[in-house]
């Protein structure tokens, strides 16, 4: 059971070989128009040769009766513990086990130090802490590359190693909103970044590059290769998930360092219980303090303007946040309303809006394809405004028209505690 990136690792480093388990398919969630598909025979190796279906997840109870299911497995990331346990009822109800595979089956082992960076949520803030690992550790005159924890929505025979380095190579290989929000900030700071489907053999390429990995995860999974430094993203707005998410508390419980992020924007009260979890869960982790630092290209936009604001879309829908930065930037920098864009949404936009009710009068930038993003294009361009607030990592004007004003804001992690992050990575860099 997967979303396109853990199910694929954990199959290629512990099924694939193994004659003693016939994998039968793959379910795909949480990315809309990802199932359908079939993980091609030349990833999934001998045993495979033609390959192995990709469903919807709704049809696992089918698929279990059918196929004489006896294991199922759960590989995704960002789930609470009541839908992880849902999902292990439907599976035992339907005759089958279920199976969470920890680090020990899941982990590679690299030649150079790995570094990784994950969190407690989606959306916590772990790519503006990911940076600056890099530059830390570039300013001690060694390479960096980092490996990014995979999004292969597209054709997965050519996304198995893939390497950014420049605008055009995201271009090249026809990138989604969500994988240039991520590859897009690391090449602004001349960082390679490593991505695609085989892990293994990503790893074996990046090591020939570089001195020091950092492993910039995804939602809130656990890192691919066995890190010898793991820093850990919480989030007070969210305070209490580090309890109850999977697998969220997995990584607190391993973290060498959890940084609480957006103290200066969160509830005070949010950041001390978020404090208290972490010392509950894992009394030996240094803690750090950061704000997440707001700047805005063009303020005149915002205030006093009726806005709609744009989000990262993967922080609203399944990370469950109501509102993001951009809101934040909005409220900041004296905007009179956020005007709602749900009535104006088409297509895929206003699904999405159906399926996450929880989400406030924001836009998610979803864009996994064309058509998806022309029908974000569209919903923008239908929705009375006066300027468009971009809470995207990336200017989305790059890839789509935008035709009114519109207000980038950009934001970095600022820590306000000792140690600070560059005091604990040069003491492990030595």
């Amino acid at each position: 059971m997967g979303a396109a990136g853990r199910d694929f690792h954990n199959f290629n480093v512990f099924f694939r070989k193994r004659s003693e388990y016939e994998v039968v398919a793959f379910t795909a969630a949480q990315i809309p128009g990802i199932e359908q598909r079939t993980y091609p025979a030349v990833l999934a190796g001998p045993l495979y040769p033609k390959g192995i279906q990709i469903l919807a997840e709704d049809q696992l109870p089918k698929l279990i009766k059918e196929d004489d299911v006896e294991l199922v497995v759960l590989a995704y990331s960002d789930l609470s513990y009541d839908d992880v346990m849902h999902k292990a009822s439907l599976v035992g109800a339907n005759g089958a086990d279920f199976m969470l595979m920890g680090p020990k089956n899941t982990m590679l082992k690299a030649k150079v130090p790995v570094v990784s960076v994950c969190a407690v949520r989606t959306g916590a803030g772990k790519s503006t802490v990911s940076r600056a690992i890099s530059r830390i550790v570039k300013a001690h005159g060694k390479k960096v590359a980092v490996i990014r924890h995979p999004m292969p929505y597209g054709n997965l025979e050519a996304e198995a190693v893939q390497r950014f380095a420049t605008y055009g190579d995201m271009d090249k290989a026809e990138c989604t909103i969500e994988e240039r929000e991520e590859y897009e900030p690391h090449i602004d700071e001349g960082n390679v970044v490593y991505a695609g489907v085989d892990y293994e053999r990503i790893l074996l390429a990046a090591e020939k590059e570089c001195d020091i990995i950092v492993w910039d995860g995804g939602n809130n999974d656990l890192p691919f290769y066995k890190p010898d430094l793991h820093i850990v993203v919480a989030d007070p707005f969210r305070a209490g998930n580090e309890l109850s998410y999977y697998p969220g508390e997995t990584n607190v419980r391993m973290a060498d360092v959890v940084v609480i992020n957006k103290v200066d924007s969160a509830p005070a009260q949010s950041v001390k219980l978020v404090r208290e979890n972490v010392k509950q869960l894992n009394p030996g982790a240094t803690i750090i303090e950061a704000a997440s630092a707001i700047r805005v290209d063009d303020p005149s936009l915002i205030r006093g303007k009726s806005v709609l604001v744009v989000e990262d879309g993967p922080t609203v829908t399944h990370g469950q946040m109501r509102e993001a930065v951009g809101a934040i930037a909005a409220h900041q920098y004296g905007a009179h309303e956020l005007v709602n864009p749900k009535p104006y949404a088409v297509g895929s936009i206003k699904k999405t809006y159906e399926k996450y009710g929880h989400i406030g009068f924001v836009l998610p930038a979803m864009g996994y394809g064309a058509k998806q993003i022309a029908e974000l294009e569209q919903t923008i361009e239908r929705t009375p405004c006066d300027s468009v607030v971009l809470g995207t990592p990336i200017d989305i004007r790059r890839i789509m028209k935008v035709t009114k004003p519109a207000a980038r804001v950009r934001y970095e992690m600022r820590e306000v505690t000792k140690p600070t992050l560059e005091e604990f990575v040069n003491k492990f860099l030595g």
